[in-house]
């Protein structure tokens, strides 16, 4: 799973292993170590029928409608979103997408990823 993130905007991009540890209902973990502290990323299936996301305790969790995501290894649907109201009239767009191959060269090992539908990089 790799994460991306700008401005209120919250982007998750998953394997095939990713994928598959959904469809059996199972948290996707990622950390990243910044010396003595970490950054961890969580996305979890849940009973709710939303997406949405919080962060605390240098953890960000998303949480994803397990409806969707027990069933999404099998369809050839690409992404989910949705707008989270974070108040002040301000909002969160979460995106949860199935990460493609990259056409160009790169040195990334991407065997994990999806066959890119498209025929260039974007």
């Amino acid at each position: 799973m790799k994460i991306r993130i700008k401005g209120n905007a919250l982007r998750l991009r998953l394997s095939k292993t990713d994928l598959r540890m959904l469809e059996e209902n199972k948290t996707v973990t990622e950390k990243t170590s910044f010396g003595a502290n970490q950054l961890v990323y969580v996305l979890k299936p849940t009973d709710s029928d939303t997406l949405s996301s919080s962060f605390e305790n240098h953890t960000i969790s998303v949480l994803i409608p397990a409806s969707f995501s027990t069933v999404w290894n099998k369809n050839d649907i690409v992404s989910i979103d949705a707008q989270q109201n974070i108040g002040n009239n301000e909002n969160l767009y979460i995106l949860v997408e199935k990460d493609f191959q990259c056409l160009d060269k790169t040195t990334e090992d991407q065997t994990d990823y999806f066959i890119n539908p498209n025929t260039t990089c974007k």
